[in-house]
This record gives C-alpha cells, structure tokens and sequence, in this order.
C-alpha cells in the first residue's frame, strides 16, 4: 500500500494561491467561494486556513503577490517614467485579473489597507520625491500624486466604463500602449 506524502508546504501554498487567482478574480472576495478553489486546487478548507489564516487572508496573500509580481516584472524607473509607464501597461495587459482583484479589493474592503502593498507605494513614492530632488523629474506634482498619476495612466484602458470602451474600440493595441507613453510624456512637460 502506497503512502500518502502531503506536498511540500510552498508548493501546496502556491497551488491555493493559483487556484484562488481565477476564483476571486472572477466573484471578489464576498462572492467567491473556498470551497471551489479548493477543489481547483486539489486541497481542502484546512489548508486554507492554515496557510492563510481563511478566505480573507488568502484574498490578501493573492493581491500582494500579484501586486508584488507586477512591481518586479516592471521595476519602477524614474529616470524614465514614461517607457516605464508603457512596460506597466504591458505588464498589466498580459495580466487582466490583476485589475479585477485590485478593484475588487477597493469595493470590498476599502479600509483595509496590505501592509506589503502599502510599504511597496511608500517606497515607490520614496523613490519619486529622489528623482525630483534630483532634478529628473519636474517638481510640478507632489511626488504621491505624480507617482499616482502616472500609475492611473498606465492602466487606463482596463478601467474604462463599457460606455467609454466601445467608442475606443478601434484603437489598436499599439497604439494604446503609445498612448500612454505620451500621455506621461506629456504630464511630465516633454
């Protein structure tokens, strides 16, 4: 008789986290259900619990790696915020439910602030306010709502209502990526 070997704890972990991506992408956090994903991820309610402390913190743990996962494959770079604004436009292309989870996470729970989420904004503003110092970027904006500014245009085209959408329709997916390089082009004075 064959014995069971549990999977390793970070494999079992990421195996719920891939699981919950889709499930709370698709439902938010009050609509999704544990019992789903854990069946999608071959696991059961326990480990759910055990890994993440219950749907809520599994929710959290999501957001802040696909967040995270962002912030790497698009390092924040002042000395060319408009190319960098492009490179997070792709990024978040390539990746449509990190907009949903984002936005789901601002319906749901808008007083509920991830720690890790919040200290990698800290740093990325941090990281602005040096550029201005420093005279790379203009000083027009407060380094927050610059920072803030350029993000929002990075992922404008996700965030149009479907009355908006449909009229942009026809611009390609190109374009819509120049779009936004000149957008911040221009937001920075160039």
């Amino acid at each position: 008789m064959a014995r069971f070997t549990p999977p390793a704890a970070d494999a079992m972990r990421a195996t719920l986290l891939a699981a919950a991506r889709d499930e709370f992408a698709a439902h938010g956090l009050a609509g999704a259900r544990v019992e789903r994903l854990v069946a999608e991820a071959g696991s059961n309610k326990a480990q759910v619990f055990h890994y993440f402390g219950g749907k809520d913190g599994l929710f959290d743990a999501l957001l802040t790696s696909e967040l995270t996962a962002v912030h790497d494959a698009a390092p924040l770079d002042t000395a060319d915020l408009a190319a960098w604004a492009g490179r997070l436009h792709d990024v978040l292309v390539e990746r449509p439910w990190v907009e949903r989870l984002a936005t789901w996470h601002r319906i749901e729970r808008p007083d509920v602030p991830v720690e890790a989420l919040a200290e990698q904004y800290a740093n990325a503003v941090a990281e602005v306010e040096r550029a201005q110092r420093a005279g790379v970027l203009p000083r027009r904006f407060r380094p927050a709502v610059l920072y803030g500014l350029v993000v929002q245009l990075a992922r404008v085209w996700p965030t149009l209502p479907p009355e908006a959408a449909a009229s942009v329709a026809a611009v390609v997916p190109q374009r819509r990526r120049q779009v936004v390089v000149d957008a911040v082009g221009a937001l920075l004075g160039g």
